[in-house]
Parts: C-alpha cells; sequence; structure tokens
C-alpha cells in the first residue's frame, strides 16, 4: 500500500510539474469592436506566472485562419503592466484582424537589467527569459486555440522586447514570419531572409556597433530599415496622434509586404 502510495505521489507531482495554470484576471471588456481580456499564465516548469492581454475583433469577417501577432513591451523597471502600454497599436491590429497577445516579461520579484559592464553579457538572462515567455505563449495558444495561423507569427517588440524578438528570431526562426523592431538597441538583427526582418528606429538612442546590417547586408536579406524623428520613448501609447499615425503606417506595411 505504501509502495502504491508513492507511485501516485510520485505520478500527480510529475502530471503537475507539466501543466499549466491559467487564471483569468478580468472579465473580457470591449471597446469599439476591439474585446481585451487580460489573463495571468503559469509557466510550471520555470515557476513563472506571465500576464497577457489578448485583443481579438468579433466582427471581423474571417475566410481564414486568424493571423497572430505578438507584443513584448520595452523595459519598465519591473513596475508590471507594461504589457497595457501598447493599447494604440494591439487596438489597431486587432481593427484590422489579428489575433494580438502582449506579454508582460517583467515581475515585481526579477531583478533589475544590467546598466554597466558587458551589457550583452549581463542582460541575455532577461532576453532568454523573455524568449522562453514568448515560445510559452506561442505553445498554449496551440493547445487553447489551434484554429489560428501558427505557420505565419508575427513578433513586435520595443527597445528591450525588441531585444527579446529579435533573440527569439535567432533561435527560433521556424517559429515566426515576421520580426518588427520597435528600435532594439542591443541584439543584432540576425541578417536572413527568413523570417523577415523589419526595424523603426528613434531619432535619439543610436543602436549597439552591429546591431544594424550594412546596406549591402540589408539588400541582401531584404531587410528593411526606417528611422524616424520618433524618440526612443515614444513609441508606446506616450506617441503623440503625429507618431502613433508613423509607426501604425510602418506597421501595417510591413504586416502586409
Amino acid at each position: 500500500m505504501k509502495i502504491y502510495l508513492c507511485g501516485l505521489i510520485s505520478l500527480l507531482m510529475l502530471l503537475n510539474s507539466c501543466a499549466t495554470k491559467r487564471n483569468a484576471l478580468t472579465s473580457a471588456t470591449t471597446t469599439n469592436s476591439v474585446s481585451v481580456l487580460a489573463e495571468e499564465l503559469f509557466d510550471v516548469s520555470r515557476h513563472r506566472h506571465i500576464p497577457v492581454a489578448y485583443y481579438t475583433n468579433s466582427k471581423k469577417t474571417r475566410s481564414s485562419a486568424q493571423k497572430i501577432v505578438i507584443i513584448s513591451h520595452g523595459y519598465g523597471m519591473n513596475r508590471g503592466g507594461d504589457y497595457l502600454l501598447y493599447s494604440y497599436l494591439a487596438n489597431s491590429l486587432a481593427e484590422d484582424g489579428y489575433y494580438v497577445v502582449s506579454i508582460q516579461h517583467e515581475l515585481p520579484t526579477d531583478d533589475l537589467i544590467a546598466t554597466e559592464g558587458n551589457i550583452m553579457e549581463n542582460r541575455m538572462p532577461h532576453w532568454r527569459r523573455g524568449m522562453e515567455n514568448i515560445h510559452f505563449v506561442l505553445t498554449e495558444l496551440k493547445k487553447t486555440n489551434k484554429k489560428l495561423d501558427f505557420d505565419h507569427v508575427k513578433l513586435i517588440g520595443h527597445s528591450n522586447g525588441g531585444d527579446m524578438s529579435v533573440l527569439f528570431a535567432h533561435q527560433h526562426p521556424e517559429m515566426i514570419q515576421k520580426v518588427i523592431s520597435l528600435d532594439n538597441r542591443r541584439m543584432p538583427l540576425p541578417r536572413v531572409a527568413s523570417p523577415r526582418i523589419y526595424t523603426i528606429r528613434s531619432n535619439d538612442y543610436p543602436a549597439d556597433a552591429g546591431v544594424l546590417p550594412s546596406d549591402h547586408e540589408a539588400t541582401q536579406f531584404a531587410i528593411k530599415i526606417q528611422f524616424t524623428n520618433i524618440n526612443h520613448s515614444n513609441m508606446d501609447d506616450d506617441a503623440n496622434a503625429e507618431e502613433r499615425k508613423v509607426i501604425l503606417d510602418l506597421v501595417h506595411q510591413y504586416l502586409n509586404d
């Protein structure tokens, strides 16, 4: 009997370690035709809470599987709620028929990112964690919403979230179709034709050496680089109406490219 109980407990522990726990944080709210649902996922394997927000347009007629866009926020010093600060972008994409998922990558209990020393080396654990969050969310979506289009996934990341998204493109190119970096500054853009690489640059923070491709590399791999007059910190909801229009026009152009 004791042996049986020990075996049963071990089996339950194993199953629990592979499970995903979900906790709905809010009920769906509607802005115009877009519904927003915030939810907290839990990756048991990493003991990691992952807040996410889903933006969907139930009124948009679909003749094919809905395409996915995943948004990764810029660094917020672990204050939380940063995944909700790109609403102009998420709502616009959802209005256009995309299934938009915005991920909160930082938690109050996380270490702050390094600002000194070897930035690439010291920030890599944070970027890897973000990459794993994206991977986990995509894996969960495949379980819960199989009707989505997982063959043409797009990533959009701002600043530190752009570095995470670009790292994902390096490590899991087969899982995504396009990456749009909103002024990532540290992680070198992949010099590849697939996935497609696009980047929208600010006017005040230059990228580190080697992040952007040369003109020859950009031509060779069809990488699109667009410099703007927008400040680095004004690519989230802080953007004014004119700045939002510039970003939205470019993002929609790249998604349709």
